[in-house]
């Protein structure tokens, strides 16, 4: 279900494998790696340090994170607290290519109308992930997992979804 979306974002340059070899599709994605992707999506644009305490300058994913809260992309659990090594939910994807999409000039008003409420688990959703998740369920970057009953909002995102979510993002920007 993966292959696509991870040869995309191998293609592109957006993402890289763990080893010449390897790409571990089941590993977990880090906020510093999401912005990662995005920041290389947008050619490594350069911007102020972003005043998060644990974003190290000179650190591999400094750039990338100081773009992405220059553009108002991510925002930290705090004003100085980021999160770099902390996995990235399912929920807080959609948070972040909600704002990407945002950036990027595209009409997110497709979730006003998507109704997430068939889902099993839509009451262990965030209160504030909700516009951003009807957002990515309504231009169909995110599906139900398993039966496609769930949303899963509190799972840890994998490489292999990261990928396929970056493919799938990058269909609907060309749709715009």
């Amino acid at each position: 279900w993966y292959h696509d979306g991870v040869h995309y974002a191998l293609d592109a340059g957006i993402m890289q494998g763990v080893s010449e070899d390897s790409f571990a599709p089941n590993n977990t994605t880090t906020r510093a790696m999401i912005v990662t992707m995005l920041w290389r999506m947008e050619g490594g644009p350069a911007a102020q340090a972003s005043g998060f305490d644990d974003t190290e300058s000179g650190s591999w994913y400094a750039d990338a994170v100081n773009w992405a809260a220059a553009e108002a992309i991510v925002e930290g659990y705090d004003a100085a607290t980021f999160g770099p090594q902390d996995p990235v939910t399912r929920e807080q994807i959609a948070a972040i290519l909600y704002r990407y999409a945002q950036y990027k000039g595209a009409d997110v008003s497709v979730g006003e109308s998507t109704n997430i409420l068939s889902y099993n688990d839509v009451f262990t959703l965030s209160q504030w992930a909700y516009p951003s998740m009807q957002w990515a369920v309504g231009a169909q970057l995110i599906q139900g997992k398993g039966d496609d009953s769930t949303l899963a909002p509190r799972d840890n995102a994998t490489r292999a979804e990261v990928a396929t979510l970056l493919l799938r993002f990058e269909a609907a920007m060309e749709h715009e």
